[in-house]
């Protein structure tokens, strides 16, 4: 079998996600809205699911919108981030959603809101999730999709092309919303779902954006990108430009989000 491409530091992003466990609180209003929107699905699936398993909780969001949906009596939470998931309330433990250590056939519904986006290897990953569900389990992730920041990808894209001629990788790539389905088909899941929708946010300036990405600590992880960071005439021209040519007459300026929901069962006899 060929190996995965390592697109992400996935140590860097534990590091993120440690330093950012006691600021997210002040930029966590966009992983609340998703964990709503998750949760607001639920209803509509007339299934019970008992044992659920929570990747990349971060402070643990979800479990405050589903605790008392669809008869879930247990929830687990996992996080990368040691320091991030011990403000979660209830079970909780420390795990690289790259290798899963949870038996087979575990849970009953398995979520994750936001956290998938940085895996190296998503269908192994996908696979990993269905073997840990039971027969007729569930799977509902949800992921930034293709047109998340796309305004922050074009200024920044522009800055350093304009200034140096050359681009390096600032901003992930993220999950297309017409491969969704594939992915979830090949991991094995049945009645395979893809659905998208884009959140438009408004901020005083780009500079706001950029203070939320880092107390969140959702900055980049990519290995490609330059180890010297981003310089300053860059970061600048980027910033004027966004403002530019994203603003509102009110000076706000938009930062889109597509968010992808994933849904896929496990096959059951």
């Amino acid at each position: 079998m060929s190996h995965p491409a390592i697109i992400f530091n996935r140590t860097r992003l534990r590091h993120h996600r440690d330093r950012a466990s006691a600021s997210i609180a002040h930029a966590d209003f966009l992983f609340r809205e998703c964990a709503q929107l998750l949760a607001d699905r639920l209803p509509d699936i007339k299934r019970h699911f008992p044992t659920v398993l929570d990747l990349g909780c971060h402070h643990g969001y979800l479990r405050d919108y589903i605790s008392s949906l669809n008869g879930i009596e247990w929830i687990v939470q996992a996080d990368i981030s040691a320091r991030m998931v011990s403000h979660a309330k209830g079970a909780r433990l420390v795990c690289d959603e790259e290798f899963l250590p949870f038996a087979d056939a575990s849970f009953d519904l398995v979520t994750s809101v936001f956290s998938l986006q940085w895996i190296n290897d998503l269908p192994g990953t996908l696979i990993q999730i269905n073997r840990m569900l039971k027969p007729g389990g569930l799977m509902m992730v949800m992921l930034p999709g293709g047109q998340t920041l796309k305004e922050l990808r074009q200024s920044l894209e522009h800055a350093e092309l304009d200034l140096t001629g050359g681009l390096s990788p600032r901003i992930s790539p993220f999950v297309d919303t017409r491969d969704g389905a594939g992915l979830l088909q090949r991991a094995g899941f049945t009645s395979p779902v893809a659905d998208s929708e884009v959140l438009t946010i408004h901020y005083d300036s780009p500079q706001n954006l950029i203070d939320d990405l880092r107390s969140s600590g959702e900055t980049n992880n990519l290995l490609a990108s330059h180890t010297g960071g981003l310089c300053r005439s860059i970061f600048d021209a980027a910033m004027d430009y966004y403002q530019e040519h994203f603003a509102h007459a009110n000076g706000k300026v938009n930062a889109s989000c597509e968010v992808v929901t994933l849904t896929g069962w496990k096959k059951d006899a």
